[in-house]
């Protein structure tokens, strides 16, 4: 299982932070590396990277949108597209988005990571106050 951990990669910890026993940058590292890359794809807009401009998730885009099942539809398909393009480690298994009272756009991403089959999945929201 070690060599199938190995493709699981390993980078930066996300956020950037130093690790505090010993002052180096802290890392991530399989599993938790691969969670840490699909929420940069989900919080990254296209043309935020001045190097990779298409790199990131559509799902912006919707943030003035209304906060309906339809909206939320399309936020499904922006945020699957994105994922399949940008981390091939995974199999999208399925993306679930809803609005909420609050006016967010909840979405959950179940995924299942190629090399060992092992299936997971994360909670991502966007709301309307994520302004940068």
């Amino acid at each position: 299982m070690s060599s199938q951990k190995e493709f699981l990669g390993r980078g930066w910890a996300f956020p950037f932070r130093f690790d505090a026993a010993s002052g180096a940058v802290a890392f991530s590292e399989y599993e938790e590396n691969i969670r840490q890359c699909i929420s940069i794809i989900l919080a990254t807009r296209p043309g935020e990277r001045q190097m990779l401009p298409k790199f990131g998730c559509r799902v912006h885009e919707l943030l003035f949108a209304p906060n309906t099942s339809s909206t939320a539809v399309i936020a499904e398909g922006h945020v699957r597209d994105a994922l399949e393009k940008w981390e091939p480690r995974i199999e999208v298994k399925s993306v679930n988005a809803a609005p909420d009272e609050s006016g967010a756009l909840r979405i959950e991403v179940v995924y299942q990571i190629v090399a060992t089959g092992e299936v997971q999945s994360i909670d991502h929201v966007v709301s309307n106050t994520d302004r940068r």
